[in-house]
């Protein structure tokens, strides 16, 4: 009987420390939770996260609040079981987040490259929206190219086939839009005068058609702007940064006095795209008191599969949409809703 409670005891005390153990042990995945809001209209650590300088700007009765998720890379296993059973975090394999190619440096680098590119992206939008168009300039013209004695370093291409030149991009995909060898229409300025020319483009082999020229976009404004929030990564901030930049310089006040949050990736042409940790983003929002969410259209489904009480879902797949959809609150009307 002795040696069979020693056993007993024995056996219980291994038990227990096997368990405490495995709970301990790291496991291959992340927890995903609501991160930090910020007032793209206030400031943070002190200053305008917005900041602009040589023209009037204006003050808002509300905020523009965009949304983070807070990532937890190491994981224990008792932190991973929390997690399954909170409904505000997500439980997900780490190589969703960090790729195994990849070190969590790299990771964190490429998605301070991303946000840089989205505040980019974000300017160039709200900018053309102010009334500063993009202009695609000729920065170099391939010698004996398609181009070649017909356009040159410093005008301004406006038009291609009657097509508008909005961006770089944009050029790009009206030159490409047809097979190499057709003779495209192009609508350009010189030393601000009008012209126009027939380029017909070529291509190599295997190549998209060209048209022999290095492009570069200039959106001339009038005063400096910049962005400034560090602790911020990924491309998922670009609509509220753009809607941010409108209030800034915009008499108008967007917010109509409500604390309005939001996410959502923009490109030069304001076009809205999705973004990942929606439901730890609506969770975050509600608990800043937000009263509607800026929801890119995309992620519209799993959004509502996520729905706070009380922060209805604004449905935008552009920037024009979600401008007009705060004109409407403003107004005290109903917006299209996920």
């Amino acid at each position: 009987m002795r040696r069979r409670g020693v056993t007993v005891l024995l056996g219980a005390l291994i038990t227990a420390l096997l368990s405490v153990g495995v709970l301990a042990a790291p496991i291959p995945y992340v927890v995903l939770g609501p991160g930090p809001t910020v007032d793209t209209l206030g400031k943070e650590d002190g200053k305008e996260v917005i900041q602009v300088n040589g023209t009037q700007t204006s003050t808002s009765g509300g905020q523009l609040r965009l949304t983070t998720v807070g990532v937890q890379p190491d994981v224990k296993l008792l932190s991973a079981i929390a997690g399954w059973f909170s409904d505000e975090e997500a439980v997900v394999p780490r190589e969703l987040i960090y790729p195994p190619d990849q070190t969590e440096q790299q990771v964190e680098e490429r998605n301070a490259e991303d946000f840089k590119a989205s505040q980019t992206s974000a300017e160039t939008a709200a900018l053309r929206k102010l009334g500063y168009p993009v202009q695609v300039t000729i920065k170099n013209v391939t010698a004996g190219g398609p181009s070649d004695g017909t356009l040159k370093p410093g005008d301004v291409v406006t038009r291609v086939d009657g097509q508008p030149v909005t961006s770089a991009p944009k050029l790009t995909e009206l030159v490409r839009a047809k097979p190499a060898g057709t003779a495209l229409t192009i609508e350009y300025t010189r030393g601000g005068k009008a012209a126009t020319t027939r380029i017909t483009t070529r291509a190599g082999e295997g190549e998209p058609p060209r048209i022999g020229v290095e492009i570069e976009s200039k959106q001339p404004h009038p005063f400096e702007l910049k962005i400034d929030l560090a602790e911020i990564g990924g491309p998922s901030a670009g609509l509220m940064f753009a809607l941010g930049i409108i209030d800034k310089i915009d008499p108008d006040d967007l917010t109509g006095g409500k604390i309005i949050a939001g996410t959502g990736t923009i490109d030069d042409e304001g076009n809205v795209g999705p973004i990942g940790g929606i439901a730890q983003k609506l969770v975050g929002a509600k608990d800043a008191s937000a009263v509607y969410f800026l929801t890119p259209a995309d992620n519209c489904a799993e959004a509502k599969a996520n729905a706070r009480p009380g922060l209805p879902l604004i449905k935008v797949g552009t920037l024009d949409e979600a401008l007009a959809a705060l004109e409407t609150l403003r107004g005290g009307g109903q917006p299209p809703l996920c």
